[in-house]
């Protein structure tokens, strides 16, 4: 009787990890656009990544590490996880007070981002990154390793918990409600053409409006036809003015006449 062979052993993929390399970057991008698109619909905070340009300038800066996190199924490596973090506050749009670890004698290595595919999460890899980073974080100097966690991120929350990571300051964005009206009235219907208009409020009264409104009163009440001018009243003529009292007549001398 022939014996059976043995089933060959499945074999977990191995991961292996390494610097960013400039040939990464287009794949990187659209790989953590993969990760962090169903974040992005859920929390307040900035877009992660911000734009593809600040992610290529991030590649140039000095004092930043990039780490991607690789396995290999058939002949290309497939990216399953990126690491970036910063052994000192750089930039002008970060989020980190320095003076609050200066003051309590801290050292950490700040941990800009950490992503794994949503393929590949459960599989041990963000514990392999947080090893990683924790090794760089002791062959550096520093102390602790800091990171921002969004409240509501409640699977990312007790996975940092569970591997001793302690909330060190609290962010709440506060929201209230508030009523108000919109400035554009509703849509109106608009009234039949046959219907007589409806009455509405007089104009502000001026001079020329009170000159129209006596001429329509004077219409009212002889008819619609326009006022005889017969039948008007003539207006009184002006008085002429005093003439001014006559000068006495002055009595003319004759001459005699020459012979």
């Amino acid at each position: 009787m022939a014996s059976r062979k043995p089933a060959p052993a499945v074999t977990e993929p191995t991961i292996r990890v390494r610097r960013i390399h400039r040939r990464d970057l287009n794949k990187v991008w659209e790989f953590l656009k993969r990760v962090f698109r169903s974040v992005n619909r859920e929390t307040v905070e900035y877009q992660r990544p911000r734009t593809k340009t600040r992610f290529l300038e991030i590649y140039e800066e000095e004092g930043i590490e990039q780490l991607l996190f690789e396995i290999h199924e058939g002949d290309a490596p497939v990216i399953v996880g990126y690491a970036e973090c910063a052994y000192e506050v750089i930039g002008s749009d970060n989020w980190i007070n320095e003076r609050y670890f200066e003051s309590r004698d801290m050292r950490p290595l700040f941990v800009e981002e950490i992503a794994i595919h949503p393929d590949f999460q459960g599989r041990g890899i963000g514990s392999f990154v947080i090893e990683q980073l924790e090794h760089l974080a002791r062959v550096r100097g520093c102390t602790h390793l800091v990171l921002e966690v969004a409240a509501n991120n409640k699977r990312a929350l007790q996975f940092y918990r569970a591997r001793s990571f302690s909330q060190i300051d609290a962010a709440i964005f506060l929201a209230k409600k508030v009523v108000s009206e919109p400035e554009l009235l509703p849509p109106r219907t608009l009234r039949n053409s046959g219907l007589e208009a409806a009455p509405s409020d007089p104009p502000e009264a001026g001079p020329e409006a009170a000159a129209e409104e006596g001429s329509e009163d004077m219409s009212e009440a002889t008819g619609s036809e326009a006022p005889d001018l017969e039948d008007m009243p003539e207006e009184a003529d002006e008085p002429e003015p005093p003439a001014p009292p006559a000068k006495p007549a002055r009595a003319r001398r004759s001459r005699p006449r020459k012979a």
